[in-house]
């Protein structure tokens, strides 16, 4: 399958190659932690890197639940198959421990030609074996930060992957850090050769997942996707949620349930303990860490109130992905309906729900493409972009640009998002942001009003600015 976008992330990785090549480093060696959400494509974006670099390199994937010793036979197999120039040497040499295995990688790796060697899944080897990590870093500080060696460490487990770099933990301050995020809008609308509002559908709906995206031929608009799609019990967009859930959560687990009940449209702390609890709550002693494991991952993510006054008891929870909010929102219920044969319901209650999910689910992807619109000439000092609620939801204001976050020295514009098929945001739009805005601390009458609509604006509404969907999509393009 040919290999689209990425252009920026293989970028990031030839620098790092580059710097080795040209002996800018201050060890020979550089090494490199590769994170992501799972099936995100980081794999596959290191091993197109990999091949595309002409250096000789070695790739081992890990394997979760593996006896030590049947993964350091395979560790050492892999080396001894792979281009290296030192392959023949390590040829049949055994390891007792991970100290020796990886001494064995140093050996061969070359000592006068750049090479690339990658451990893919570290987290499961790390889970495995207590001693790998302070295995690697004493043979990468004795060893291989000596040889001309990019060492890339890959995985999936965000908490564990930042943890490794952590003070206190034995590679701290040895390596540098690339987080590999979903395809952006620019690569969803290159890919599906949609039109601008077009592919922000699309990316709500794929999140931006190559295997996903892959799978919407050009030509296709969202209907005739989702069609397809649900027609389909293999289709990428069924399967690629639960092979994700299920590399991280059991579905009998307390962690799944709360992710559910995020993901079926519960925000608040107490929505979401009443929802995840079944017959009762669950007690804050027990949401509380869950919440936390589930932000550290990076799969769900919390948006505070953004004006001059903290308010950090009031926080939204929300699923971080837009195609794992999909998943949930639309898709899990609707397998076993898929499975018999009857997609079209399942694809009838996704159109039912899909103006009002839709209108939600697109805010985080505007504000994401404001922040990289601005500042500009118009507000220049504007550096965060958020939203503003009570207690209530009443009111609930889309987009508030500041200063800073998460509590701003001063509030530089309030707005709205409009994201409907046909209708423009209007003066009733306006009216309410107008009646609204003297409820967000740090604004005042003469605060500019702002909107982002699908449609356009009508010609009596006197908005500071406003941006459409090929804006945001611009916003990728630069």
């Amino acid at each position: 399958m040919q290999f689209k976008g990425r252009v920026s992330d293989l970028e990031l990785l030839d620098g790092q190659l580059l710097q080795i090549t040209q002996g800018r480093g201050s060890t020979r060696g550089r090494a490199v932690i590769v994170t992501g959400r799972r099936r995100v494509g980081k794999s596959r974006l290191v091993q197109e890197f990999c091949d595309r670099s002409g250096a000789p390199y070695v790739v081992f994937q890990a394997t979760r639940g593996r006896n030590p010793v049947a993964e350091r036979a395979e560790f050492a197999a892999t080396l001894a198959q792979s281009g290296l120039s030192g392959a023949d040497t390590v040829a049949g040499l055994h390891s007792s421990d991970w100290n020796q295995a990886l001494r064995t990688l140093a050996l061969a790796v070359p000592d006068d030609t750049p090479s690339i060697a990658v451990i893919d899944e570290v987290p499961w080897l790390v889970e495995q074996d207590r001693e790998f990590e302070g295995a690697l870093q004493t043979v990468w500080d004795r060893h291989l930060s000596a040889k001309p060696v990019l060492l890339i460490l890959v995985g999936s487990d965000m908490s564990v992957m930042e943890a490794l770099q952590s003070h206190g933990r034995p590679f701290f301050g040895r390596a540098a850090k690339m987080t590999v995020q979903p395809l952006h809008l620019a690569d969803v609308a290159q890919m599906t050769g949609l039109d601008a509002a077009d592919a922000v559908d699309a990316l709500l709906i794929t999140g931006g997942f190559p295997e996903v995206v892959q799978a919407w031929q050009p030509g296709m608009n969202r209907t005739d996707y989702l069609k397809a799609s649900v027609a389909n019990p293999l289709s990428p967009l069924l399967i690629a949620g639960e092979l994700s859930l299920l590399g991280e959560f059991p579905e009998a687990s307390h962690s799944r349930a709360v992710l559910e009940a995020v993901g079926s449209g519960e925000r608040t702390f107490t929505a979401i303990a009443t929802q995840a609890g079944g017959a009762s709550p669950l007690a804050s002693g027990t949401l509380s860490p869950i919440l936390n494991t589930l932000l550290d991952k990076r799969v769900l993510a919390a948006d505070s109130p953004l004006s001059t006054k903290p308010d950090t008891k009031n926080k939204r929870y929300r699923v971080a992905d837009p195609y794992l909010r999909f998943w949930l929102a639309f898709l899990q219920r609707g397998i076993p309906l898929i499975e018999r044969g009857r997609g079209d319901i399942a694809l009838r209650r996704i159109e039912a729900s899909w103006t009002s999910w839709r209108g939600r689910a697109v805010e985080p992807v505007v504000r994401d493409a404001l922040l990289r619109l601005l500042p500009d000439d118009r507000w220049p000092q504007t550096e965060a972009i958020g939203g503003w609620w009570n207690r209530q939801n009443n009111p609930e204001i889309d987009l508030v640009g500041a200063d800073r976050d998460p509590v701003a020295q001063q509030i530089h514009f309030l707005g709205s998002v409009k994201w409907l098929e046909t209708q423009p945001f209007g003066r009733r739009e306006y009216d309410a942001l107008v009646r609204d805005l003297s409820a967000v601390p740090g604004a005042d009458p003469d605060t500019p009003l702002v909107a982002v609509s699908r449609c356009g604006v009508t010609d009596n509404v006197p908005l500071a600015a406003h941006w459409g969907p090929q804006d945001l999509l611009a916003a990728w393009q630069t």
